[in-house]
């Protein structure tokens, strides 16, 4: 169409025109630019104007306009488009009808061009412009709105689903917590629960131990159901009743010890024709009461100060009592010492009126042994021959002690720390005797025989020997020695079936090593005298704690143990020698006689037979030391030695019961149902724990 390509023409005449290169906007006022500034741009069509002609002006067919009112309002419509949209690409006379520029500024293909003219009126395209503008202006609102609605939507629905998932975790944190504190609460309910039955089970076992102490015997259940109503008045009462039955064991221990001293007394009566019986009756009467007063304070509960005083009395009165006999025996001493002066004397005048001297007549010994029937007197004091050789053996202990003083004395670090490893090499091994297996036994003997060689062995991750000090081996023997006679005394006592593996350790280094066996006997006489067999005997001016440790006693602090202790380490040590006189190291030389065998068992049984009873000592050594060696003994003196049995049971027994008081009875009744049992079956039994031919196997 000819009008077609003069109004394209216009356009881009106007478009190239100094006018058409000016830039309007029609938001100048509100942005504040310089209007000049604009017009120095060059103008810009709009970027809508492309889809305005293609798809508006193309309904204006009809009407035609001017192709200067075109051309004027198509550059209306160019010059008033803001310059910050998109520029469209100038448009040539011969583009398709159908071709469209989208409102984001595109272009479309054109596959044809336009037939008709176009006429662009100026109000209309002012008007449609302003419609499109609008259009934009009130979707873009629109949008806006939609979204930031949707927006808030989305942030409410993500506030709430974080809401109920808080609100979840919570309720599931709290239904975890409260399992957590079900489940502990059922844990402590069974923890106090079993708490409470431990402390029942102990408050029984506590219950039924002061029983068998006899501390609180028939009252026992009574006192325990009034202890909570008056417990701080039980335990002011306690307390003091416990000082005062210390003080009455301590006052009756005094009184048997006083007691014991009249009854030695009584080897003065044949020499003296001295009647010793009103002080014997005097002293026993005294023991009875302080023992009555003990026994009745045991079931009633604790002694009152009543008990305590008529105790100290009757302790007075035996230390008069004492004084008296032995004023008494100085006087009878004295008038014996004068009779047999003047005696001699009439003997000698006989002598020279006489020709010839009698034939003195044969006495018969004050007893004829374990053998025969004895006399009804027995001995006190130690025979002199044993009593020599127990003096020889503490003068080699003494000995021994004086020659290694020099490095228990030291203060030299270096000899210090020699002294150290010495006694721990030496004492260590001891204690880790067993009877686990032989094998571990072998171990144990040959490091004590190395070390006792001069060879080095190993302790505490370095090598010892005793040739680091001149006085090395003196010591190490020594404190070996006392290490295997402290085992008697405390593991022995504990464990009566470990005598025999330290036994026959014990008798393996006595054998290779002579002199560790003096001292072990050395020690083993020092803390236990009826080893020997020696009852030490009061002196006058001697303290009284020496004296009690003379007998054997510990004394710490002016207190003595008591006599259940006293007994049980004695047994030890007499189990412990029992078992060495028997046994011999198996891999030693069997041409070699024992050291110290079965010979000196019987020894030691025929002198305690010959010596009088102590009560509650006697019988309790005699049942331990039969029990471990009686088997020994049976197999090697036989017929004899039931002799022996027999003598304790028809002439021996009777002096220990004599002596015990009640409440003592139970070492004499254990010995006596012992000794009645073996008589029946004609047999002693193998003692139990005896090291047998599977035991060196193992």
């Amino acid at each position: 169409m000819p009008s077609e390509g003069r109004c394209w023409e216009t356009l881009q005449a106007l478009r190239s025109s100094d006018k058409g290169r000016l830039c309007y906007h029609r938001d100048w006022l509100l942005r504040g630019e310089d209007v000049l500034e604009e017009c120095m741009s060059l103008p810009k069509l709009s970027s809508y104007s492309g889809w305005v002609v293609d798809h508006v002006l193309c309904h204006t067919q009809e009407n035609p306009l001017s192709s200067e009112t075109a051309v004027s309002s198509r550059s209306t419509l160019t010059l008033g488009q803001p310059s910050s949209g998109p520029k469209s690409p100038v448009r040539t006379p011969t583009f398709s009808p159908t071709s469209s520029v989208t409102p984001d500024g595109a272009e479309g293909k054109h596959k044809s061009q336009y037939t008709e003219p176009m006429v662009l009126q100026s109000s209309r395209g002012i008007k449609v412009e302003g419609c499109i503008r609008m259009y934009e202006l009130v979707h873009r609102m629109r949008g806006t709105e939609g979204l930031r609605q949707w927006q808030e939507e989305q942030e409410r629905k993500v506030r709430a689903l974080s809401e109920m998932a808080s609100e979840q975790l919570k309720r599931f944190d709290e239904r975890k917590e409260l399992k957590q504190h079900k489940e502990f609460q059922d844990l402590r309910e069974v923890m106090e629960k079993s708490s409470r039955e431990a402390l029942g089970h102990q408050e029984k076992l506590k219950a039924e131990h002061r029983h068998r102490a006899k501390i609180l015997n028939l009252k026992l259940r009574e006192a325990e159901q009034q202890r909570l109503k008056q417990v701080e008045q039980e335990r002011l009462r306690k307390e003091e009743g416990q000082i005062r039955l210390r003080s009455l064991y301590a006052l009756q221990e005094e009184v048997l010890h006083l007691n014991q001293q009249l009854d030695t007394s009584e080897q003065h009566r044949d020499t003296l024709k001295f009647d010793l019986s009103a002080f014997r009756t005097r002293g026993n009467q005294l023991c009875s009461l302080v023992s009555g007063i003990i026994r009745a304070t045991s079931e009633n509960g604790f002694p009152t100060a009543e008990d305590q005083a008529v105790a100290e009395r009757a302790l007075q009165e035996m230390r008069d009592l004492l004084t008296s006999l032995q004023q008494e025996i100085a006087r009878a001493c004295e008038d014996k010492r004068r009779q047999d002066e003047e005696a001699a004397q009439e003997k000698q005048q006989e002598s020279k009126m006489q020709q010839g001297p009698e034939a003195p007549r044969e006495t018969p010994a004050p007893n004829q042994g374990p053998g025969g029937k004895q006399n009804e007197d027995l001995q006190v004091k130690v025979q002199d021959s044993t009593m020599q050789w127990y003096q020889q053996l503490q003068e080699a202990s003494n000995q021994c002690v004086l020659a290694f003083e020099e490095l228990t004395n030291s203060k030299d670090s270096q000899a210090k720390k020699i002294k150290m490893d010495l006694q721990k090499a030496a004492t260590i091994p001891v204690s880790q005797i067993s009877t686990i297996a032989g094998s571990k036994l072998k171990e144990i003997f040959d490091k004590i025989h190395s070390l006792l060689s001069g060879k080095p062995v190993q302790c505490g991750g370095h090598s010892v020997s005793v040739t680091l000090n001149p006085q090395g081996l003196d010591f190490v023997q020594y404190k070996l020695a006392e290490k295997f006679v402290k085992q008697g005394e405390e593991e022995v006592a504990s464990h009566h079936e470990a005598a025999f593996p330290i036994a026959v350790v014990a008798s393996g280094i006595w054998e290779l090593h002579p002199r560790v066996g003096d001292l072990i006997l050395a020690h083993l006489h020092r803390k236990c005298p009826y080893s020997v067999p020696f009852y030490p005997a009061f002196k006058e001016g001697m303290a009284l704690e020496d004296y009690q440790r003379m007998l054997g006693y510990q004394v710490k602090d002016s207190k003595v143990e008591q006599q259940d202790n006293f007994l049980k380490r004695m047994s030890g040590m007499i189990r412990l020698y029992a078992a060495i006189i028997q046994l011999r190291w198996p891999y030693g030389s069997r041409q070699e006689i024992h050291p110290h065998g079965l010979s000196h068992g019987w020894r030691w049984l025929a002198q305690i037979l010959n010596m009088e009873p102590l009560s509650d000592v006697t019988a309790t050594l005699l049942f331990d030391f039969l029990e471990v060696c009686g088997n020994a003994l049976m197999k090697q003196y036989q017929v004899q030695f039931w002799k022996m049995i027999l003598l304790i049971k028809e002439d021996y027994f009777p002096r220990i019961e004599a002596i015990t008081s009640s409440g003592q009875m139970g070492s004499f009744i254990r010995l006596k149902q012992f000794l009645e049992k073996c008589l029946q079956r004609q047999e002693i039994p193998v003692p139990k724990g005896f090291l047998t031919s599977s035991f060196w196997r193992s």
